[in-house]
C-alpha cells in the first residue's frame, strides 16, 4: 500500500478540528522532510561524483605507468622520444576529445553510428552528462593512444605521432565507443529500445573498445614501418634489443595495475546504487567483486607466465611476468564486472598463453613491436571478449545491466549462443574498422615520408638528433666525462 504524500492538505486533515493552525503545521512538517529529502539526494550525487572524479584520475594515473613502461622497454638513446610522445598522447588526445571525441561518442540523441551533439562540452553539464564524466571518458581515449605509441617506438618521426594521436582519439576511438557505451550505439548493450542479438555486447570497460583499438592501431603502425634496425639478422632470426631499464618497466607495470582499479570499478560511473534498499549487498559490492576479478586474472596471467617462460628459455624474467600480468588485466577488462572470482582465474591463464603465442608468431613473421603492445592489447583484449561471452553470470547481468530481464548470459553458465555471436561480431567490426581507418592513415604518412625516421637518426638514436641530448648524462661534480662500465 502506498505511504500518504506529505502535503499540507493531507496532514492538516489527520491533525483533526482542535489543532490550531494545522494547515501551518502541516506545511511546516513537510518543508522539514522535504530538505532532508533534498539533502539525500544532493549527497547521493556528491558521492558518485566523487567516486566518478576519483575513478578518472587514478585512470589518468595510467599515463605516468605507460610512461615508465615504455621507457624501461627501449634503448637510452630514446627514452627523450619516446617520454615526450606519452606527454602529448594526453595534451594533445585533450583537445581532440573535448572538441570532437567526446560527441561522437555520447553526443545524444543520435543514430547508431555516431553521436552528433555537445561538440566543444556544449550543453553539458546536462541531466545525462556532468562534466566527471567527460573527463573519466577522455583518461580512456588516450590510454588507447597510449597503447599504440608503443608498438612504433624507436622508429617514428615525431609529426607522425601527432597526427596518428589526433585522429585516434578524436574520430576512431570514439566512434567504437559509441557503437558499445553510448546508449544509442548499435551494439550496446545498455540500448534497451534496440538490443544487438537480444543481448548487445557487454564490453565493460573496454577490452575491445580500448584495447583491441590501440593494439591493431599499433599493429597496422609497426606493419607499415617494418623492423628496428638489428632486429633480425640477415638470416632473418630474432635479435633482442633490450629495453635498457627492467626498473622502469616493473614501476610503470604497478602504476598501470594502480590505475586498473580506476578503469574496471570506476566503469560503474556509480556507486550509491542499491540493489535493495536497507539491504549490505548493492552496486558497492559489485564495485568491489569487480576489483577482486581485475586481481586475480592479472596475478594469475602473471605466474603463468613466470613458470611459462622459465620452461621456455631457463630464465625467471621479471620484464616477461610484468607483460603477462598487463595481458591478464587487459583481458579481464571486458568481464570483469560480470563473473566470479574463480572465473578470473581461468581468464588470467588463457592470457598469458594467449600472449606467448601471439609473441611466438610476430617473431615468426618478423614483426618488430618493442612493448608487444599489438599482441598484448590486441590478441588479449579479443580473448577477453571471448570469455565474457563464456563466462559471463545471468544474476550478474541482470544487476549491472537492468531493465531488460531474460537477456542472454554467458554460454558455459548455461545462457546460449547469442551473447558469444555478438562479441564475434565485435571482434570481427573493431578488427574491420580500425583497419579502414589507422591502416591508410599510417600508409598515406608513409608514402609522404612522415612515419620514419632516417637510418642515420634511428642508429645514433632519437634523443640526440631530434630532442637536443640524450635523457642520461654522465658527468661528475667537476664536470668531467664519465664512461659507462658494461658488465663483462
Amino acid at each position: 500500500m502506498a505511504s500518504p504524500s506529505c502535503s499540507a492538505d493531507t496532514l492538516a486533515l489527520m491533525f483533526g478540528a482542535n489543532t490550531t493552525n494545522a494547515a501551518g503545521a502541516a506545511a511546516f512538517i513537510c518543508d522539514q522532510f522535504n530538505t532532508v529529502s533534498t539533502k539525500f539526494t544532493d549527497t547521493a550525487y556528491a558521492v558518485d561524483t566523487t567516486y566518478l572524479l576519483f575513478s578518472a584520475y587514478l585512470v589518468f594515473s595510467m599515463q605516468l605507468g605507460f610512461a615508465m613502461l615504455c621507457a624501461g622497454s627501449v634503448r637510452a638513446k630514446n627514452i627523450m622520444n619516446i617520454m615526450l610522445t606519452n606527454v602529448l598522447d594526453a595534451a594533445a588526445g585533450g583537445l581532440f576529445y573535448y572538441m570532437f571525441g567526446f560527441a561522437f561518442a555520447f553526443g545524444t540523441p543520435s543514430n547508431g553510428f555516431i553521436g552528433k551533439h555537445n561538440f566543444a562540452l556544449k550543453s553539458i553539464p546536462s541531466s545525462d552528462f556532468d562534466y566527471s564524466y567527460f573527463l573519466y571518458q577522455w583518461a580512456f581515449a588516450i590510454a588507447a593512444a597510449g597503447i599504440t605509441s608503443g608498438s612504433i617506438a624507436e622508429r617514428t618521426q615525431f609529426v607522425a605521432y601527432l597526427i596518428y594521436s589526433a585522429f585516434l582519439t578524436g574520430f576512431v576511438y570514439p566512434v567504437v565507443s559509441h557503437w558499445f557505451w553510448s546508449v544509442d550505439g548499435w551494439a550496446s548493450a545498455s540500448n534497451l529500445d534496440n538490443l544487438f542479438l537480444g543481448s548487445g555486447v557487454i564490453d565493460f570497460a573496454g577490452s575491445g573498445v580500448v584495447h583491441m583499438v590501440g593494439g591493431i592501431a599499433g599493429l597496422y603502425g609497426a606493419l607499415i614501418e617494418g623492423p628496428r634496425i638489428g632486429r633480425f639478422d640477415h638470416s632473418g632470426r630474432s635479435v633482442a634489443l633490450r629495453g635498457h631499464s627492467a626498473s622502469l618497466v616493473v614501476l610503470g607495470t604497478f602504476l598501470l595495475w594502480f590505475g586498473w582499479y580506476g578503469f574496471n570499478p570506476g566503469s560503474f560511473t556509480k556507486i550509491l546504487s542499491p540493489y535493495e534498499s536497507g539491504q549490505y549487498y548493492g552496486q558497492w559490492s559489485a564495485v568491489g567483486r569487480t576489483a577482486v576479478t581485475t586481481t586475480l586474472a592479472g596475478c594469475t596471467a602473471a605466474l603463468t607466465t613466470l613458470f611459462g617462460k622459465r620452461i621456455l628459455s631457463g630464465h625467471w624474467n621479471v620484464v616477461d611476468v610484468c607483460n603477462g600480468l598487463l595481458g591478464g588485466f587487459a583481458a579481464i577488462t571486458a568481464g570483469c564486472s560480470v563473473v566470479d572470482p574463480w572465473a578470473a582465474v581461468i581468464c588470467g591463464f588463457v592470457a598469458a598463453c594467449v600472449l606467448t603465442g601471439f609473441n611466438k608468431v610476430a617473431e615468426k613473421f618478423n614483426y618488430d613491436d618493442p612493448l608487444e603492445a599489438a599482441q598484448l592489447h590486441g590478441g588479449c583484449g579479443a580473448w577477453g571478449i571471448i570469455f565474457t561471452a563464456l563466462f559471463a553470470k545471468e544474476k550478474y547481468v541482470n544487476e549491472v545491466y537492468p531493465g531488460k530481464p531474460g537477456r542472454p548470459y554467458g554460454l558455459f553458465m548455461g545462457g546460449g549462443g547469442r551473447l558469444l555471436g555478438a562479441h564475434v561480431i565485435q571482434i570481427l567490426v573493431i578488427f574491420g574498422f580500425v583497419s579502414a581507418t589507422m591502416g591508410p592513415l599510417f600508409l598515406i604518412l608513409h608514402k609522404l615520408k612522415l612515419l620514419r625516421i632516417s637510418p642515420e637518426d634511428e642508429t645514433a638514436g632519437m634523443d640526440m638528433t631530434r630532442h637536443g641530448g640524450f635523457a642520461y648524462v654522465y658527468h661528475d661534480e667537476e664536470g668531467l666525462p664519465m664512461k659507462k662500465i658494461e658488465p663483462t
